[in-house]
């Protein structure tokens, strides 16, 4: 297997040096684009067009269709492995994904097994292969899941939750049981990855999106053991290519070293703390992913275009080992144009603080700014290098 066309957003998680700083979305395939509510719509719902490989496959392509990214992310949802494992996934309008039999009665948890990713979970793989081979080899595909703990919170909750109150009544009442769903799930999860990757993802991701709702010693305890476990179970490498990993636990900027010293590749970091303290901590370990905040892309090119500099500029002109990308995902209501705006920015003032001229001249950085919003990028700064 050869490296995509585009290969910088994993030269990148390997901490290789490249000629500016990659940047792809989290949710980049979503409800702020028009494309893709029609797609929806002609699935008939979310389930159906995750569960459909062609829809799928269709719906990961748009974003590049429209925008010059580094990498494409499978079109999926977190959910698929708890849905896989029996608990009956469903969606209700206005209320998000819900569970038919979320995890309350202790003999459910006894009972609870990881499924065979290439049975139950089948669409999947099938949409990673079809996604490969319509992308052509020109950028790197991410598989994704979710973790263990942010997911037992759907699990046990049955819901979304703003409070979290039934699975931390198990987690001090009942650890045991909680416990026994993180291991189950952390084995399922594994085997899920794996599955993807030998599918054709070429880097995955892992996403703790409620770790950052646990305690410093809980999510020492139930949250980082079991994704240090995934990651040590990973394929690390496939036809000769390194398959790196990310890890992001939304709110987990307390945890940075922890979660630098599990083997993962890559950290995913919100936009709450600064990029550049958070590169200072984790030193050369690991590369860093993030972290420009999602509201920004609500406001004017200019002030896109200034933000993303500053995100940039924190990490360090030489942007060795940094991913850019949002400190979660897109908001739905996000302007289309103004990704543009971002995407644009991040691949020309990338450029320029590589050459040396941005972090000289505080003028030059005006020019860039004014130049970003009048006239588009500089010439020869397309992100697909042949």
């Amino acid at each position: 297997m050869t490296r995509p066309c585009n290969d910088s957003f994993l030269r990148a998680l390997l901490k290789e040096p490249t000629e500016y700083t990659p940047v792809w979305l989290m949710r980049q395939a979503g409800r702020y684009l028009p494309e893709y509510c029609e797609t929806r719509r002609r699935a008939g719902s979310f389930l159906q067009l995750c569960k459909n490989p062609a829809m799928a496959c269709e719906v990961t392509l748009q974003p590049l269709a429209r925008y010059d990214l580094d990498a494409a992310i499978l079109f999926s949802d977190i959910l698929t492995v708890p849905d896989a494992m029996g608990l009956g996934l469903y969606f209700s309008d206005g209320e998000g994904p819900r569970f038919e039999r979320p995890l309350r009665e202790e003999w459910a948890i006894r009972d609870l097994s990881a499924p065979d990713p290439w049975d139950h979970l089948r669409y999947v793989m099938d949409a990673v292969s079809e996604i490969r081979r319509a992308l052509n080899n020109s950028v790197p595909l991410i598989g994704f899941s979710g973790s263990p703990y942010t997911l037992a919170c759907y699990m046990v909750e049955g819901a979304s939750s703003t409070d979290y109150r039934c699975i931390k009544s198990m987690l001090y009442n009942r650890p045991d049981l909680l416990h026994r769903i993180l291991s189950v799930t952390a084995d399922a999860v594994s085997a899920y990855l794996n599955a993807q990757i030998e599918s054709g993802a070429q880097a995955v991701m892992i996403f703790d999106s409620w770790g950052g709702s646990l305690s410093a010693a809980a999510y020492q305890e139930f949250s980082l053991p079991y994704l240090r476990r995934i990651i040590a179970t990973l394929i690390r490498q496939r036809n000769g290519e390194r398959v790196p990993s990310i890890v992001f636990t939304k709110g987990g900027g307390l945890w940075l070293e922890s979660i630098a010293d599990i083997g993962c590749d890559a950290i995913g970091v919100d936009w709450t703390i600064d990029i550049g303290e958070a590169r200072r901590r984790v030193g050369h370990k690991v590369a860093l992913q993030g972290n420009l905040d999602p509201g920004v892309l609500f406001a004017t090119p200019e002030t896109i275009a200034a933000e993303a500099g500053r995100v940039l500029a924190s990490y360090g002109a030489d942007g060795t080992g940094h991913v850019f990308n949002l400190g979660h995902g897109i908001s739905q209501f996000t302007p289309p144009e103004n990704v543009t705006a971002l995407v644009d920015a991040v691949h020309s003032r990338s450029r320029l603080l590589r050459s040396g001229t941005d972090q000289k001249s505080p003028q030059a950085l005006d020019l860039f700014t004014e130049t970003m919003v009048t006239s588009g990028p500089p010439s020869g700064s397309s992100a697909n290098p042949g």
